[in-house]
């Protein structure tokens, strides 16, 4: 009896673990049309009006939803230069009540596309205010589409390399070639200095040259998803008024080829930390281009090096288990120093024609935003960070156009395998220098583009390091 007792003792450890509920992965993909169906409408455009008049190639929310039968993860992509928080919010709670799946588990990303309408126009012209519902609608239907459309799959990471397309924008000037900012003073380093060897001196910083993909298979092997990240901040080129998903359309477009997959298939391109990084290659004289050409021959290459990295993936895994980890993080908003919120106002007062000209490029417009920036009401800004683990691959979202460095920085110091990291995840918040280019200057580091403290950087990751910690320590 004592013999039997010991026995059952024994085994009851194996048996309750051989009666654990085994992992078995689900995924749904869909897409949406979430392109504009009246005109005119007003796209991004610097200071001057940017009207477009119709629509050159359709515009989308792709969203992936993942489950292991404890977590569910929805991943999407909507292509918008930066959807604001508001409607992102708004769109998971429209999704989470027909899902049930939690907000802090959805993670939505603009891709940057610089000819895509705002996002959030509550009033203004009659077209504004209804392309406001339909990306608002299109994000929350994508995800109840892919939820809708879940069945047992199988998922797989890898990365391979794009150097050929991705440049630091960024550049030292040779001495004395540094024009004024609109400050009136010299930065070190300018944004998009031209193609001029007399002029450039070199980069002021790196670039990331991976394509990293998420392929997912269903359960007899066929192609179901791939969802992707490269850090190039958009290509542009496009025929003017006209409304396009730049090249993370046309990747999306051509990607079912490169698969041999169906109609069923969805391919979806984020952004990846591309804050300083475009597709200019400074120095060097590029052939003219029809409008769409360079698109077109980015969202190719983009493509092929998916492919490449899909053919690096051995086996797709069906028994992946998933993690989620948001976290809301309080920043300080920057102000402008006595000197410089009264220089702001010295150049605003000045009315006569002749003195105007005489200032440098764009003065008014951020001397206009510096003194926004000391009346502003609020004294910080709450932004969310997101961390998800798929089996060995890490997600990082993070809600501002983030330099490279940073995700670099991250990608080196994560505990996964494979690390992806998405800028303009759940909203814009401007760009996101590091101290070290906060220090040497230029646009991104403006008043106007950069609100938050010059520390920024570092506190979030710091936090997305200890989120990745946490996933890890659940495997």
């Amino acid at each position: 009896m004592r013999l039997l007792l010991a026995f059952c003792l024994l085994a009851l450890p194996m048996l309750l673990a051989g009666a654990e509920k085994p992992v078995v992965l689900r995924a749904g993909a869909a897409a949406v049309d979430i392109t504009p169906r009246e005109f005119p409408l007003n796209m991004p455009g610097g200071f001057s009006a940017n009207l477009a008049t119709n629509a050159h190639d359709p515009l989308h929310a792709r969203a992936l939803v993942l489950d292991d039968g404890t977590t569910t993860v929805a991943m999407v992509v909507v292509d918008n230069l930066g959807a604001s928080p508001e409607v992102i919010e708004e769109a998971k709670e429209l999704a989470a009540q027909r899902t049930k799946i939690p907000r802090e588990r959805m993670l939505v990303a603009s891709t940057h596309t610089h000819s895509a309408p705002s996002s959030n126009t509550k009033s203004g012209s009659v077209p504004a205010v209804a392309y406001r519902k339909i990306i608002l609608d299109g994000i929350a239907e994508s995800i109840v589409r892919a939820h809708a459309a879940m069945r047992p799959a199988a998922v797989g990471a890898a990365a391979h390399p794009l150097p050929d397309e991705v440049f630091n924008r960024r550049w030292f000037l040779k001495p004395g070639k540094m024009p004024p900012n609109p400050y009136g003073l010299l930065d070190t380093v300018k944004m998009n200095p031209g193609t001029s060897p007399d002029v450039l001196d070199r980069p002021a910083g790196p670039t990331d040259p991976d394509v990293t993909i998420l392929s997912v298979q269903d359960a007899r092997r066929r192609p179901l998803a791939l969802f992707a990240n490269y850090s190039l901040h958009y290509v542009g080129g496009m025929p003017p008024a006209q409304v396009s998903a730049d090249y993370f359309g046309e990747f999306a477009r051509v990607m079912p080829s490169r698969f041999r997959a169906d109609t069923n298939f969805v391919a979806m391109l984020s952004n990846g930390t591309s804050g300083d990084i475009n597709n200019i290659p400074f120095g060097v004289n590029r052939p003219p281009r029809e409008p769409f050409e360079q698109i077109r021959l980015v969202a190719a290459k983009t493509a092929d090096a998916a492919w490449h990295a899909g053919r690096k993936i051995e086996q797709h895994q069906p028994d992946t288990r998933l993690g989620m980890v948001q976290r809301e993080v309080t920043l300080k908003y920057r102000r402008p120093t006595a000197e410089q919120l009264a220089a702001a106002r010295r150049v605003v007062a000045v009315k006569d024609p002749a003195e105007k000209e005489k200032l440098p490029r764009l003065a008014e417009n951020y001397a206009r935003s510096t003194i926004a920036a000391a009346e502003r009401t609020e004294a910080t800004l709450t932004v969310k960070l997101q961390a998800i683990r798929i089996g060995d691959l890490a997600v990082c979202g993070i809600p501002f156009e983030v330099f490279v460095e940073i995700g670099l920085e991250l990608k080196k110091r994560s505990p996964f395998p494979q690390t992806m990291v998405i800028g303009l995840a759940n909203g814009r918040h401007g760009y996101l220098p590091t101290p070290e280019q906060h220090k040497l200057g230029g646009y991104e580091t403006w008043l106007g583009t950069n609100v938050v403290q010059e520390d920024t950087s570092d506190i979030l990751v710091a936090n997305l390091l200890e989120m990745l910690a946490q996933l890890a320590k659940a495997k």
